[in-house]
């Protein structure tokens, strides 16, 4: 239970910081392009590349505090930087079928099902 109340607090804190982050750099950048999602899903993917190795190579984090730090404060910060490490380790493992299916599939289907739910969405 308690690993789920930590997992939920550092959920609530990785939103929190994307929120707040991504509007202080679209703010101060002040283009129409999502700037601030842009650099908040890139510094993710640092950050968990960084937390990562460093949990890895010096066991500095336990395996419990790992997966609150990556599984909650990071997936809730972005969830691209999942989804660029798990990219990367199906590249690094030459698996490609399963890397070109997950960054084309998640890329095209997923911009295909926003389009069919706002649809439908406006339908209902």
């Amino acid at each position: 239970m308690t690993k789920i109340i930590l997992l939920f607090c550092a959920g609530g804190l990785g939103s929190l910081s994307r929120y707040l982050l991504a509007g202080i750099f679209q703010r101060a950048i002040n283009v129409t392009f999502p700037i601030g999602t842009y650099l908040v899903n890139i510094i993710g993917c640092f950050l968990f590349g960084l937390i990562w190795a460093y949990a890895e190579d010096r066991l500095f984090f336990t395996a419990e505090a790992r997966t609150i730090i990556l599984t909650g404060f990071m997936g809730a910060f972005t969830t691209f930087s999942t989804f660029i490490f798990e990219s990367s380790a199906l590249l690094d493992s030459a698996q490609w079928p399963y890397f070109i299916m997950n960054v084309v599939g998640q890329i095209i289907t997923g911009v295909i099902l926003l389009k069919l739910g706002l649809t439908l969405g406006r339908i209902l």
